[in-house]
């Protein structure tokens, strides 16, 4: 029977409900470099799980991403084009994406993560931590962490294979193998998204259907492995390789020609030893970005690289309380036309107690070198408190910084203007939040600075002075009637610069939704969405000149069946945008018409 998850805050569990079982399992964080259940994690933090993820059938992380409160995306374009994540605010440039660990970002790019190119490949959960985690991470988490986990093998032979169709001769098709005993295991996975798509822009008034489509063909593969020596030492290893063919369209030209090719790898190699003292790791990982623009004749090759070495020491003292130590070497490098680098050296501590088994108190700190900026010392703090088993409050507070992209300061002038400035220097941000939970309910306040911001103005520059984003989030999730799940979520966010000005492409107010129902035997039914508020964008006048265009006030509602043929088979159907509403999150560039999917999954 197909199951039903909710995520309890208060009790730190998963729900896992069928029609005749209820069990309890604890939720595990990682994302603070260290494995801790989730009532003991002080930091904010919101876990979208497999089954999850199964049962809403996302496409992209983004996708799953944009369920959760705090969060929004704008896209230019459907599959594949380029998109930006909101967390309270801050955009994607400022939050740290990790892939088991391993760094998302792209350190020749303008917004961090290629979120556009994150499929749903084989996750077991997507962590989020909100706030600044610069104190734990370093820099590029000003905003937050974002830690995809992909899933392990299970002991004996076990695969999986997922087919689907649907609108813009859209296919998705993947597979997967593991075999794992007591010593060893192996794991081989591998997804394609094959897309016609539709017009990357559309400028308004423009019938889509008379636009050519821009496409897009995502294929993932990874392997993962692993060696247990003894009782007290083992190996890990994993490599992941992203290749993508993007088509879109050039500036103010919907039916033009624009396409680029994209090659990242992902690779990391950890060794693991516990002992009565300590559990240690050490890890080597690499992360490679290969880009090319292939009709636009100013555009560089973008090839570049992140080099990391490290270890991590948890060092448990009494009654679940550790202390974790750790230091890290990173190296950031674009080759090719820039061919610049620079490196980073951190060390950090992080100590955790929990007192009467009531109140956690968890305090980091962690200092930077690099030869490119001046160092860095940044700090978290966060605490959090259970008057009873369903009542809780918790806060944190913490410091952040994020540093120029290597194209930021060294890329070249080309025909639209001047672009590098070596001159800059890493913004500064300090984060705080507070937050009550009860009995399925959670209420949050946050309020975020950020001095010296990095924005373009013929060039990239810093802007002197403050920029304010701050807001509420409430969170309900709850079994309202038998058989039936209610997830709701808002989020108030006020987002302005220096100058009290709204900074573009925030909405003020987000309404997340979904019902699901269990109660017919082997089927599940789902019905999710939201609602976004006012959100300002620009669009440029055909003399140059700019003018503020409003892209929010919309609702948008997707549908989903599952129905389960056999314990090891599967087939589902899903509707996005049921109302075939029109709208666009960036000036100019479409998003999805009405779209109707349909598939199967087969296990073993």
């Amino acid at each position: 029977m197909f199951k039903k998850t909710t995520l309890s805050l208060i009790a730190a569990t998963t729900l896992v409900a069928s029609a005749d079982t209820l069990t309890l399992e604890p939720l595990v964080v990682t994302a603070t470099k260290t494995e801790q259940s989730l009532k003991e994690t002080t930091a904010n933090v919101a876990i979208i799980t497999a089954q999850e993820i199964q049962e809403r059938h996302y496409t992209t992380v983004t996708e799953a991403l944009n369920s959760l409160a705090g969060i929004s995306f704008v896209s230019n374009g459907g599959l594949g084009q380029a998109t930006s994540l909101y967390i309270r605010g801050s955009d994607s440039k400022r939050t740290l994406v990790l892939i088991d660990g391993l760094r998302y970002n792209d350190p020749t790019g303008l917004t961090g993560a290629q979120l556009e190119n994150l499929m749903i490949t084989d996750i077991e959960r997507i962590e989020v931590v909100k706030g600044s985690q610069s104190g734990v991470w370093g820099a590029d988490a000003s905003a937050g962490v974002i830690n995809i986990i992909t899933k392990g093998a299970q002991k004996g032979v076990h695969g999986s294979l997922l087919g689907e169709v649907g609108s813009f001769n859209t296919k998705k098709y993947g597979a997967s193998v593991s075999y794992a005993t007591d010593k060893y295991y192996l794991k081989a996975t591998s997804a394609v998204v094959d897309t016609n798509g539709f017009s990357a822009q559309a400028p308004h008034g423009v019938d889509l259907k008379t636009l050519e489509d821009d496409g897009y063909k995502n294929t993932t593969t990874s392997f993962k492995g692993g060696y247990k020596i003894n009782d007290t030492n083992k190996v890990d290893l994993a490599h992941t390789i992203i290749d993508v063919q993007t088509a879109s369209d050039p500036y103010t030209n919907p039916n033009g020609i624009y396409n680029g090719t994209t090659k990242d790898t992902f690779s990391v190699v950890n060794f693991n030893h516990i002992d009565s003292f300590n559990e240690v790791n050490f890890y080597a990982k690499r992360s490679t970005f290969e880009r090319r623009y292939l009709q636009d004749s100013y555009s560089p090759a973008f090839d570049g690289n992140v080099n990391e070495y490290g270890l991590t020491s948890k060092i448990p003292y009494q009654n679940g309380d550790f202390l974790l130590i750790g230091a890290d070497i990173k190296s950031f490098e674009q080759l090719n036309d820039l061919n610049k680098k620079y490196s980073n050296k951190g060390v950090f501590v992080t100590n955790s107690n929990t007192f009467n088994d009531t109140t956690t108190l968890t305090e980091s700190v962690r200092a930077d070198t690099y030869d490119a900026f001046n160092n860095k010392t940044t700090g978290k703090i966060g605490v959090k408190h259970f008057f009873e088993k369903e009542l809780y409050v918790s806060s944190n507070y913490g410091t952040a910084y994020n540093v120029p992209t290597i194209y930021n300061l060294y890329a070249p002038a080309s025909v639209y203007g001047p672009i590098g400035n070596s001159n800059l220097t890493p913004e500064s941000t300090k984060s705080f939040d507070a937050s009550i939970g009860y009995k399925g309910v959670v209420l949050t306040y946050f309020y975020t600075t950020v001095d010296n911001m990095i924005d373009y103005n013929n060039g990239y520059i810093n802007i002197s002075g403050t920029s304010i984003l701050k807001g509420y989030e409430a969170e309900y999730k709850k079994e309202i009637l038998p058989k039936t799940l209610l997830s709701l979520n808002y989020t108030q966010l006020n987002a302005k610069d220096k100058d009290g000005i709204d900074l573009l492409r925030r909405a003020k107010e987000n309404l997340k939704f979904g019902v699901d129902y269990y109660g017919f035997d082997k089927l599940h039914l789902g019905l999710f969405g939201e609602y976004v508020g006012t959100r300002t964008d620009i669009q440029y006048n055909p003399d140059w000149t700019t003018s503020k265009m409003e892209t929010g006030k919309y609702t948008i509602a997707n549908a989903i069946i599952n129905y389960e043929l056999s314990k090891t088979l599967s087939v589902y159907g899903k509707i996005d945008n049921i109302t075939d509403k029109y709208y666009q999150t960036v000036t100019g560039y479409a998003t999805s018409p009405r779209a109707v999917y349909a598939g199967l999954k087969a296990s073993f």
